[in-house]
């Protein structure tokens, strides 16, 4: 991707659309060695990333997500693909990360009920056994700290896990209902 300066034109568009990409071409937008066509090949890492970098501010839905191509290179077919392609990628991604999010958030749950149990059981068989014996005193030493563990570890996952992707899953959320739309400079 190209920034070059100079051109009325495409000042006027830098400023129209919010979210602008100048593009020497179509092929900026995909990776280089995914040979597939453009309707099935995987988008660039680095249009990605700028996208992300230039969205970052906007709010969900409504903006236009603007790309300038040169004048001669603008094929409105190619445009159709690669707007189609764009939004299924979005939608896709934003589906995985969600997902990604909600299993994280069930298996914080679950390791902070599970160690929840294991603290009870440790305290009830300390305060009502009357007998005190090895395997009452080892199952008391395997609960406690397994039951602290495993509370801890489903806090960290409701707290700071299901928020790791979270910045990525902002942007596919804010994409999919992103107008996408070429102009020519």
């Amino acid at each position: 991707m190209a920034i070059k300066r100079g051109s009325n034109r495409r000042e006027t568009l830098l400023k129209r659309g919010e979210v602008s990409l100048i593009l020497d071409d179509y092929e900026d937008i995909f990776s280089d060695f995914d040979p597939r066509p453009n309707s099935h090949r995987a988008l660039s890492v680095d249009f990605l990333d700028e996208a992300k970098r230039a969205t970052r501010e906007s709010e969900p839905g409504s903006f236009e997500l603007r790309f300038l191509v040169p004048a001669k290179r603008k094929n409105s077919h190619e445009e159709e693909v690669i707007r189609e392609r764009l939004k299924e990628h979005f939608k896709k991604h934003a589906s995985i990360l969600e997902g990604e999010r909600k299993k994280v958030l069930k298996q914080g749950y679950s390791f902070l009920f599970v160690g929840l149990v294991f603290m009870i059981v440790a305290a009830y068989i300390l305060f009502y056994s009357l007998v005190h014996s090895f395997l009452m005193t080892l199952l008391i030493v395997l609960l406690e700290p397994g039951g602290w563990f495993l509370f801890w570890e489903g806090l960290d996952l409701i707290i700071f896990g299901a928020k790791r992707d979270q910045k990525d899953l902002e942007f596919y959320r804010k994409t999919i209902g992103a107008n996408i739309s070429f102009s020519h400079y």
